[in-house]
């Protein structure tokens, strides 16, 4: 049964397949209302886009027509300044009297490099160090294997520089343009103007007092100096320094009028085109933050103090024949006469025991108040911040008042030396020391120190020195040059060195009407040859004053006269008695 069905099967065969028609292609279907939204929707989005990158590029496109065509080509400058606030980076001028450019400022370029798109650091290093001598290649190779975005490399290039490094085409370099400070005069001025840090903002000198108003005005600043005197003084200093192997120098030249600082040097100085790596022994001013016992140029205080307090006449004089010895302290005559000498003759042989014993009649209260009015017992009132404070003795001994007479126990700047002597000399008004150029061409009211009687004595002692004393090296022919020197032995751990002096001396011309005082001053001077082996302000500081007043008074309007003259000599004559004789102070 089973194998005679399979047996059916096997021989059933299926019907034949008949061939396949092929079909014609359907009638459209209608779209459907989805489908027609979208592409709506897509229509609109791209006509939005459309005007979207046609508005983008019309704006860029008229920015680069005002870029290129509309605004003055430069190059935009950095500023580091707090967020919020704008620094300025450009400052006014500075000029002299005569209107002569001091300090200016010039565009430069700094460089500088972003690292991270440096192909080659140390290819890059070589390249510039190879146009830039004073970049160390080593240092510039790690500084551009950092990942930061912005080193410096060096600051203010030379337009030859730029362009040497430009033509290298090194990727990741670039440069930043700046203000910079300069000085054209370079170290003739540097411790009146100062200088200023790599963000122009005033570090010393005029430019630290004035920093503000140089920041926020246009018009230069213009100090009362005179560039032409100024490289006067310094050159003669300079001269006197090297001469005597000091280890400073310092002067001033102020107009005896007014107060006006027409010159002021301090040595050794600096190039305040690179004032941040100038030594501190150069950036110290001596002549204004220095103070100093300056020896017998006190004299003329003392003598003046007692003429005008009526203590003294020019007739009156003092016993020097033997020192004084008060404590433990001696006071002694460093050319001692052993004599009587009268009030000029104190003055004219720079007598220590005359004028201790003149100012111990005068007292130390009234000492102490006369100085003070001269502007002695604070500092001096000059527009720098570099101004030192005096070394004023507390309690006012009476060995003080002795001592203080010829310049030893009150320390004092240069420059008040100058304004206290210019008060002497000028009619007997102390005015405020100055260095910013007035509008007004009238002297300033100052304060009457002296009567104009006790001021004419004064000039009369001050012209014997040169004529017949111990300043006679500080004549100048035809300018009735009068002074007084000043040598004080250096203080010292107990004590006073007499190796260490500070030799000074203070003129002023011409006497018979006095306009300048010129002050030179050397600190520890060494005597050669010429001098005999004498450092002493009479030898070392006073062919300073004679060589500065030959050399300034025709820039000054100065004109020579006859030192002979019956004109000159009925002004400056003295009388008094010496050994039955008379002398005059020409």
């Amino acid at each position: 049964m089973i194998f005679a069905r399979s047996k059916r099967n096997r021989q059933t065969r299926l019907p034949k397949a008949t061939p396949r028609q092929p079909t014609r292609p359907c009638a459209p279907r209608p779209m459907d209302d989805r489908i027609q939204v979208a592409l709506d929707v897509s229509y609109t989005r791209l006509l939005m886009t459309g005007a979207m990158l046609l508005f983008a590029f019309g704006a860029i496109a008229v920015r680069l027509v005002d870029v290129s065509l509309l605004q003055a080509a430069s190059e935009p400058r950095a500023a580091f300044a707090p967020r919020g606030q704008e620094m300025r980076m450009d400052r006014a001028d500075v000029v002299d009297r005569n209107g002569n450019l001091l300090a200016t400022n010039l565009s430069t370029a700094s460089l500088f490099a972003n690292p991270r798109k440096v192909m080659d650091p140390d290819d890059t290093a070589r390249q510039l160090a190879r146009v830039l001598p004073t970049l160390r290649e080593a240092e510039v190779a790690r500084q551009l294997k950092t990942n930061r975005s912005f080193v410096w490399l060096q600051r203010n290039l030379t337009p030859r520089q730029q362009w040497q490094v430009i033509s290298l085409g090194l990727p990741g370099i670039d440069f930043q343009s700046a203000q910079t400070r300069v000085y054209p005069n370079g170290a003739l001025a540097a411790h009146i103007m100062g200088y200023v840090g790599v963000d122009n903002q005033g570090l010393a000198g005029v430019e630290e007092r004035f920093d503000a108003t140089l920041r926020d005005n246009a018009a230069p600043l213009q100090l009362t100096i005179d560039i032409r005197l100024q490289h006067i003084l310094r050159g003669e200093l300079l001269r006197a320094k090297t001469e005597f192997n000091a280890l400073g120098a310092t002067g001033v030249i102020m107009d005896a009028r007014n107060g006006d600082v027409l010159a002021m040097t301090s040595l050794p100085d600096f190039d305040p085109n690179d004032g941040s790596n100038a030594r501190d022994n150069q950036k110290f001013n001596r002549a204004t933050l220095g103070v100093y016992e300056l020896g017998s140029t006190f004299k003329i205080f003392t003598a003046a103090m007692a003429l005008d307090y009526g203590i003294v006449t020019m007739r009156d004089g003092y016993d020097a024949t033997d020192p004084i010895r008060i404590s433990r302290f001696t006071i002694r005559d460093y050319h001692a006469k052993r004599r009587w000498l009268s009030v000029p003759e104190i003055f004219m042989y720079s007598s220590n025991i005359g004028a201790a014993k003149m100012a111990e009649d005068v007292g130390g209260e009234a000492q102490r108040e006369f100085l003070g009015r001269l502007g002695m017992l604070r500092p001096a009132s000059i527009e720098l911040p570099e101004v030192g404070t005096p070394m004023v003795p507390s309690p006012w001994r009476p060995i003080k008042t002795m001592t203080i007479s010829f310049g030893h126990g009150l320390a004092v700047s240069p420059l008040q030396l100058a304004s206290g002597v210019s008060a002497m000399v000028n009619g007997g008004t102390v005015h405020r020391s100055t260095l910013i150029r007035r509008e007004t061409a009238e002297p300033p009211q100052g304060q009457r120190i002296i009567s104009e009687r006790t001021s004419r004595d004064v000039r009369r002692l001050m012209r014997l020195v040169v004529a017949n004393g111990t300043g006679r090296k500080a004549s100048a022919a035809g300018y009735v040059v009068g002074g007084k020197t000043g040598t004080a032995d250096k203080p010292k751990r107990g004590g006073y060195s007499r190796r260490a002096l500070l030799s000074s001396f203070v003129g002023a011309f011409p006497m018979t009407d006095p306009r300048y005082v010129v002050l030179a001053t050397l600190d520890e001077p060494q005597g050669n040859k010429s001098t005999h082996g004498y450092a002493t302000g009479g030898w070392v500081a006073a062919p300073v004053v004679r060589r500065v007043i030959e050399r300034a008074a025709p820039l000054l309007g100065v004109q020579p006269v006859d030192e002979q003259s019956p004109t000159v000599k009925k002004k400056l004559f003295i009388k008094f008695k010496r050994e039955g004789r008379q002398l005059a102070s020409f």
